[in-house]
């Protein structure tokens, strides 16, 4: 084998390796942010179930104080 054939397999292999690598970095930083973005949608602190209409207003009932007509 060629001195030059040798040096050009040898520069193949390597590129071929830089890709993998940056594929692989590239991946993993995708599935952190996938992984914090899944625990803030589907936290403990957010609720599930948004407050009916009903309830909306009896919350905005107890809120407002009675007005004295006099």
């Amino acid at each position: 084998m060629k001195h030059s054939t040798f040096v050009a397999v040898l520069l193949f292999l390597a590129s071929a390796v830089g890709a993998l690598t940056a594929a692989w970095l590239y991946i993993r930083r995708r599935e952190k942010e996938l992984d914090e973005y899944e625990q803030l949608l589907f936290s403990e602190d957010f609720d599930d179930e948004p407050a009916s209409a009903e309830e909306d207003v009896d919350a905005a009932d107890e809120v407002q104080e009675p007005v004295d007509e006099a």
